[in-house]
């Protein structure tokens, strides 16, 4: 893979700033438990499994034993073995034998996507008998129906466990009764606002299988999950074994980094710019298709995933005609059969070349693959070594290549590579006692089964003061056993557990009325507002509306050369301070906020270049979020004192925050569009120059309270980012946002160096 690097490198080296290199691996092996069920080891062994690496065997060990674990190994580390041995052989032996209730699994998987992978793999099995089914929003009424009265092995997601199975648990007494066995796929992604909502389902799910006798146990796994069992643990309610040492093979790894280099036409405010990501890696992923390389690039987002694939395909179409069609896009928003259309190409190898947003990035078994192409630090060392593994398949070698974007945490890690190599992933951040998170799912639990005294310890320390505040609100009411859910609507509609902000938004073509796909509600002002482009397998449509109140935009095709990026502005009042410390005269503070949005205008940017051509104003309500923030403050007198110039604090305070909102990724499991930040010379509560850092989900995430707990290390990191950076005036690898409301403006590159050198000069 060196080699194919060096390829790549030819006539673009300032490009390549560093490649590692991880050696290959050899297996170590276990014979076959003497439990497994032989139907069941037959199966696997018809599928050409000889014997369990050493981690399989220890887990499904655990597992058959009734010790709830969590399997953190490496991708392509075969995880699913080590589960579906126990689960499987009990489903096997426990069936029809007298005296015995049947057995079953649920398997939790993030991704409509990974649960049609599992449901394949199990098919393929070929156990006789095996009764398995999806049930997801995918699934018709009659597979829904079949699932609930016969499946022994269902496959399916938080959400239809949250809306349809616990709800509706009377309808699967049969299955509930049964349930020995939990699995939980990828539990990394359970993290911020979706990881809390997550963990109470689960603590649902536990206390309705007590209902019909069931203990099962649980099983988790991730490729990328930092202390495996207090995550596992947290999440779950349970104590969790785990199991992290990986006995699989594994072939040589070359992970490159790759910058784009700066383009001659300047950006917002005469700014230097780098090339786009979606740009270089369309030129990549031709040279890779061109050499015949299986290839899969990650995208952050719809559009991009489609430019991407768009202008893959024109280039190629330059060089051979044939291969245009060997390159294809993958997204979210896409009908079932679509997805499961592209799923399959790709794993066939009808497809050289893809496209695609994380929707694959979640262990989906597509073997054969050659390269990963990242566009852009995915936001957590767990996510990038996650992406990575989806090449290299069977032992074979693979090639990663992270394409840097032009913000400042991409820039600083690439010309950083020991804070992203090296180092173990980061810890799992969430928090179950969120009161807008746990306080929807006691009304959801109370609607399953009244709650009792004895049973509100499940929901954890939270729930006794939470339930009497939803008594005093009327949404439950007391009585002699307990407190019930007395209301008419369905319970679990109070909790969002996606955070979505409401229902999907449909983009229906105008004249047709064809459905093309969906966004989601919270995000619809910002990209289905009218005006905004849409893209849609290589083809782009204008929204002509957006009505939000029956959650549609209506769209119709259109060629442009342009895309849109919203513009939303941002108050924010302090509603209480929970902690602080100080740093000298300097405060550092962590507690509740009130952010009130806007999104006011939009910009149109060239495909190709990013420049900025024309702005068009919106009329869009305002949202407000109560939420969790990390601030600091400077007295006047300190900045007086410091030399720095009172006109000079808008801009200085600006680019700081820029700067340590795209900066606090290294330090919490967040993503930059995660988090938002306000910056003021003189907020209106404290008096003073303030710089705020707050999540963007009700409750707060736990991201700006891991931002309070390791703030001198995040502040030191965000000062070294923007010192370091080659530009004069302040560029978007350093101080420049791209979803600043003020059009990035006033911004002070060198007043920001200044201040933040003020307020670390007493850091603890």
């Amino acid at each position: 893979m060196e080699h194919l690097v060096e390829r790549l490198a030819v006539g673009r080296d300032e490009r390549l700033v560093h490649l590692e290199v991880l050696p290959a691996r050899s297996a170590r092996t276990r014979p076959w438990p003497d439990w497994v069920s032989p139907a069941v080891a037959g199966a696997w062994q018809r599928a050409g499994v000889g014997e369990l690496w050493e981690h399989q065997a220890t887990a499904a060990d655990l597992a058959h034993g009734g010790t709830h674990l969590v399997l953190s190994t490496g991708t392509a580390s075969g995880k699913s073995l080590a589960y579906l041995l126990p689960a499987l052989t009990a489903i096997t032996e426990k069936r029809g034998a007298r005296g015995q209730r049947g057995s079953s699994t649920l398997y939790l998987a993030p991704t409509k996507a990974l649960a049609q992978d599992q449901l394949s793999t199990l098919r393929g099995l070929g156990i006789e008998g095996l009764r398995v089914a999806t049930h997801d929003g995918d699934s018709s009424p009659e597979e829904r129906e079949w699932t609930r009265d016969h499946a022994e092995y269902v496959l399916t997601n938080p959400d239809m466990l949250h809306r349809s199975l616990l709800p509706g648990h009377e309808r699967w007494s049969r299955f509930f009764a049964g349930l020995d066995y939990v699995v939980i796929d990828e539990c990394h992604h359970y993290r911020g606002v979706f990881g809390a909502h997550v963990s109470q389902v689960i603590r649902r799910l536990r206390r309705v299988a007590a209902l019909y006798g069931a203990e099962p146990t649980f099983v988790l796994a991730s490729a990328t999950v930092a202390e495996p069992d207090v995550a596992a643990g947290r999440l779950t309610g349970l104590p969790v074994r785990a199991i992290s040492d990986d006995a699989s093979p594994r072939g040589q790894v070359a992970l490159a980094l790759w910058e784009p280099p700066f383009v001659s036409h300047a950006g917002e405010n005469g700014a230097p710019v780098r090339r786009s990501v979606t740009a270089e890696l369309a030129d990549l992923l031709t040279d890779l298709v061109v050499e015949r390389v299986r290839t899969l690039a990650f995208v952050r987002s719809r559009h991009g995933a489609e430019t991407v694939a768009l202008t893959a395909r024109r280039l190629l179409g330059e060089v051979d005609g044939t291969l245009v069609d060997q390159v294809a896009a993958y997204r979210g928003g896409y009908l079932p059969e679509e997805r499961r259309a592209l799923e399959q190409a790709l794993r066939s190898g009808r497809l050289t070349g893809l496209a695609a947003t994380n929707a694959l990035e979640l262990g989906i078994d597509i073997s054969g693959l050659d390269a990963v192409l990242l566009g852009g630090f995915p936001g957590t060392r767990a996510a990038l070594w996650q992406q990575v593994g989806r090449a290299g398949r069977e032992g074979g070698d693979a090639l990663g290549i992270l394409v840097a974007r032009d913000d400042p945490l991409d820039t600083y890690l690439v010309n950083h590579p020991e804070h992203l190599l090296g180092k173990p992933v980061e810890a799992t951040v969430f928090d179950p006692d969120n009161p807008y998170v746990l306080g929807p799912h006691l009304c959801a639990a109370a609607a399953e089964a009244p709650l009792t005294e004895d049973g509100l310890a499940i929901f954890g320390e939270g729930a006794r003061e939470a339930v009497e505040a939803l008594t005093n609100a009327g949404l439950l009411r007391r009585r002699t056993h307990g407190w019930y859910w007395t209301a008419r609507r369905r319970a679990s509609d109070l909790a969002d557990i996606r955070s979505s902000g409401g229902s999907p938004v449909r983009l229906v073509e105008a004249g047709t009325g064809r459905v093309l796909g969906t966004v989601d509600h919270g995000s619809s002002h910002g990209t289905a507002h009218a005006g905004a482009v849409y893209l849609h397998q290589g083809e782009s449509y204008l929204v002509h509306d957006l009505d939000l109140a029956e959650s549609v935009a209506t769209v119709t095709a259109a060629e442009v050369d342009y895309s849109t990026s919203a513009r939303e502005i941002t108050d924010i009042a302090i509603v209480g301070e929970h902690r602080h410390e100080t740093w000298g005269r300097v405060r550092l503070s962590f507690g509740a906020v009130r952010v009130t949005h806007q999104v006011v205008s939009y910009l149109r940017r060239r495909a190709i270049t990013g420049e900025v051509i024309g702005e068009t104003l919106l009329d869009l309500p305002e949202r407000t979020l109560e939420t969790a923030a990390v601030w600091w403050t400077v007295p006047d007198d300190v900045l007086v004192d410091a030399g720095i110039d009172p006109d000079d604090l808008p801009g200085a305070a600006h680019a700081a925050e820029h700067a340590s909102i795209g900066l606090l990724p290294l330090f919490a499991t967040c993503d930059r569009w995660d988090i938002g930040g306000v910056s003021t010379a003189r907020h209106a509560d404290t008096g003073m120059l303030t710089v705020f850092v707050y999540d963007g989900h009700p409750g707060g995430a736990g991201f700006a309270e891991r931002g309070f707990g390791t703030a001198a290390e995040w502040l030191e990191a965000t000062r070294e980012a923007i010192a370091s950076c080659a530009c004069t005036e302040g560029c978007p690898s350093c101080v420049q946002s791209p979803k600043c409301g003020n059009q990035n403006n006033p911004l002070d590159k060198a007043g920001a160096v200044r201040l933040l050198d003020l307020v670390l000069a007493h850091a603890g």
